[in-house]
């Protein structure tokens, strides 16, 4: 059996059982550590044990948000790299994320209400700003919007965005307050409410990027042919843009702007799957995003315990090399 073929067949049981761990040391890791045996029994059965009590209420909300915000991040970075033929694509790398936060940082600085239906239109809305941006910049020249000018527009606009919600945080200190955490990205102090309200539009953003793979597919090939294959390249792109948008801002309005998950996972997929399409590509990068996010959240517990490392600190410790690698590599750069 060809090793490409093997990959395939293996890909969803290895994600199902990477995705079952790293939800198992979610739930058990921690400065109070629970075995494993305790953490079922809390889930299944109840009980008012301290162990079963710090699983329910503690540690199964933050587990839940790790994993809604992980598969919205790696299925919008998947998406992205498919829409810009960009391997250097994410969230981060594009901007999105720190556009998304921005947008959340003013909007609370200047009155706007608290909690995640009070943020994620704000969010959403600092995503489609910092996308129509950095395209916008790239695009500008001879070449057009190349994988590389893409990479360096999103990456100034995220300094920028960066740059200028510091100065909003430490220019309120209620702000600052609220907030220097959430800004590095994490899950701790999310309650299930915050993934009630997140599903509708993690569910919206991911029918829409998952509806386009087919045409994504055909993109990969280019437009020419992706129009005589009967594509409406256009509408390809801006469908698989706008649900990648919101994807992003529900993941950042629940845990902040978390870098790298988005990059690393679509790459990691398709390691797996050699020559597998689009279809393939996005619902796995889902699980394997979600399973990252939330080994660099066990990882984080416990690499400063009893202090915790928040997960958007991992992700980036983590993904740095990863960029490093990309760009070192021919392909991401021609």
């Amino acid at each position: 059996m060809r090793p490409s073929l093997l990959g395939r067949l293996l890909a969803w049981p290895a994600a199902a059982a990477l995705l079952a761990l790293a939800v198992l040391l979610s739930l058990a890791v921690g400065t109070r550590p629970v075995a494993p045996h305790t953490v079922l029994d809390a889930l299944l059965h109840g009980g008012s044990s301290p162990d079963a009590l710090v699983v329910r209420s503690l540690r199964l909300p933050r587990t839940l948000v790790g994993l809604t915000a992980g598969a919205a991040l790696g299925l919008a970075g998947a998406a992205l790299q498919a829409v810009t033929r960009n391997p250097l694509a994410d969230p981060g790398v594009l901007g999105l994320s720190q556009g998304a936060a921005a947008g959340v940082v003013f909007a609370l600085a200047f009155g706007a209400g608290y909690g995640f239906t009070g943020t994620v239109w704000y969010a959403f809305a600092g995503a489609v700003v910092a996308a129509c941006l950095v395209y916008g910049i790239a695009s500008r020249g001879r070449g057009g919007a190349t994988p590389v000018k893409l990479a360096l527009a999103g990456t100034a606009l995220s300094a920028m965005a960066a740059g200028a919600t510091a100065v909003v945080l430490t220019s309120s200190s209620a702000t600052l307050d609220q907030f220097r955490f959430w800004q590095v990205g994490t899950l701790g102090g999310r309650d299930a409410g915050t993934v009630v309200r997140m599903l509708p539009f993690l569910v919206a953003g991911g029918v829409l990027v998952l509806a386009c793979a087919r045409g994504l597919d055909a993109l990969a090939l280019g437009d020419e042919t992706a129009r005589g294959l009967g594509h409406r390249v256009h509408l390809v792109r801006a469908s698989a843009a706008l649900g990648a948008t919101l994807l992003v801002a529900s993941a950042v309005a629940a845990a902040g702007p978390i870098a790298f998950v988005g990059l690393a996972v679509p790459h990691a997929v398709r390691r797996v799957v050699r020559g597998a399409g689009y279809r393939v590509v996005l619902p796995l990068s889902a699980p394997l995003g979600a399973a990252l996010l939330l080994g660099a959240d066990v990882a984080g517990r416990v690499v400063r315990a009893p202090a915790e490392v928040p997960a958007g600190v991992m992700t980036a410790l983590l993904g740095v090399p990863v960029l490093v690698v990309l760009v070192r590599r021919k392909g991401a750069v021609t």
